[in-house]
């Protein structure tokens, strides 16, 4: 999780836009024949699609910007400490 990449994902991009590449990201992580490594940097790309949605929700449901970001990065790493 990278929260300047996923500010960029939720500045960038409609929920719409991050639903379907999240959905091409799953299926591609399905295929057989996908390293490791692979699975691994798509993960990486789904962990950060997925926040940029949340922060969205966030913003939608009347957060700031900053806020949202602020409130999903506590959210992370408070389940990480766990």
């Amino acid at each position: 999780m990278k929260i300047p990449v996923i500010r960029q994902l939720f500045q960038n991009s409609t929920p719409a836009q991050l639903e379907t590449t999240l959905e091409v990201l799953e299926a591609f992580c399905e295929f057989r024949g996908v390293s490791e490594h692979e699975v691994d940097v798509a993960g990486e790309m789904i962990t950060n699609i997925c926040g940029a949605l949340e922060v969205h929700q966030m913003v939608s449901d009347g957060a700031a910007e900053k806020d949202a970001l602020n409130a999903f990065g506590q959210k992370v790493m408070g389940s990480i400490d766990r």
